[in-house]
């Protein structure tokens, strides 16, 4: 690697570091006003809420590296036609290829990247992610409770707390237990506690009493307790386990998915899911080259080179567009997932040419109109 090469490349990365981190820690904010209140209902501190949004970041960067790998070569190259600096390279006998060789490299790194991530990073993330997520969901403490409120855990269980301090502790408790059909229960407490017992959560009551309501019998029954523990585990909808999802899968599991049998639409999905898995690393190419075919094409102009960069912006837009289509497609029909693959390579060979061969023709063609102008 030369040093012109290695000048456009530094350029060129450096430029797409920080598109790709603005774009990221935008996403990153929105994804996190999501999770916020999640984590501050159920009482959680900040360290499951910074769990959460590491494990979220191979899934923003999978969407955002090929944009900032579009962008960083797209900015960096307008700036050096603008500043002549693609002039006086061209000039000193860089040619077509040695000027496109930066931008390629680069392309080869995000598509190692995207690989990367496709290949193991996404799965192992939002494996990690879902798992604490739905722990987060399904677990019950104090904090879950809210004040004056009846908090409904389940179908069949209601509780209401007049306060709650600063420890956990319960003031006024209030609980209506309908689980047994035609026997339903009423517990009133003066304080309580929510404890994990082995990891199931329990309300621990003093100083109460118990009613139960026979609607056979027509019968109360009260019962009065220093102490009363209900386990609240049995009570929760929540399954105890949980399908994977698509994008916790690895690419063995995806194009192989077992189990989903008597499910074909979501065996499909799955099996679609791989192939974009391997398409999106692609896109990283495909999106240098259309930029590369954009700019490093025709005349250079120092006075910027706006309706290129506009036509590969639309050029971007269009593709994005087309490939979002072409999955739905294929979630409908496996027939339509070669085309996934030609939406990436398709615009990827065209630019291709327009940058390594369509140049050279055009130079061809504009030679002999500059020697008359020189004769003249």
């Amino acid at each position: 690697m030369n040093h012109l090469t290695r000048y456009i490349f530094r350029q060129s990365l450096g430029l797409t570091l920080v598109v790709t981190l603005a774009f990221s820690a935008a996403i990153w904010v929105i994804q996190a006003l999501k999770f916020i209140q999640m984590v501050v209902d159920r009482g959680n501190g900040i360290g499951i809420f910074l769990e959460l949004m590491v494990l979220e970041l191979p899934f923003i960067f999978q969407q955002v590296v090929p944009v900032g790998c579009f962008l960083g070569v797209l900015f960096t190259y307008n700036k050096m036609i603008g500043d002549s600096e693609m002039v006086v390279m061209r000039a000193c006998g860089l040619s077509q290829s040695a000027l496109a060789r930066p931008a390629l490299l680069l392309a080869g790194c995000g598509v190692a990247v995207m690989l990367s991530i496709s290949v193991y990073f996404l799965p192992a993330s939002r494996g990690a992610f879902k798992d604490l997520e739905f722990a987060i969901q399904n677990q019950f403490t104090s904090e879950f409770l809210q004040e004056g409120t009846f908090n409904t855990v389940s179908n069949t269980l209601t509780i209401y707390v007049r306060t709650r301090d600063a420890a956990g502790q319960l003031q006024g408790l209030l609980i209506s237990d309908t689980r047994e059909p035609g026997k339903p229960v009423t517990l009133t407490a003066e304080n309580g506690l929510v404890v994990q017992v082995d990891g199931n959560p329990r309300v621990l009551m003093r100083n109460g009493t118990r009613q139960t309501w026979d609607t056979v019998k027509q019968d109360l029954s009260v019962l009065t307790f220093d102490s009363w523990t209900l386990d609240i585990n049995e009570f929760r909808d929540a399954p105890g386990a949980r399908m994977l999802q698509a994008d916790e899968r690895y690419l063995p599991d995806l194009f192989n998915p077992q189990g989903l049998d008597n499910d074909p639409t979501l065996k499909q999905r799955m099996i679609v899911e791989g192939h974009n898995r391997l398409v999106l690393p692609i896109f990283c190419l495909t999106h240098v080259l259309v930029a590369l075919a954009c700019l490093l094409t025709g005349e250079l102009n120092r006075r910027g080179q706006f309706k290129r960069m506009m036509i590969a912006c639309i050029t971007l837009g269009c593709l994005v567009t087309t490939s979002l289509v072409v999955t739905n497609l294929a979630n409908r029909s496996l027939g339509a997932i070669p085309l996934m693959y030609l939406t990436a390579i398709i615009p990827a060979a065209i630019g291709a040419f327009l940058v390594l061969i369509g140049y050279r023709r055009l130079v061809r063609a504009l030679a002999p109109r500059q020697a008359i102008m020189v004769r003249a």
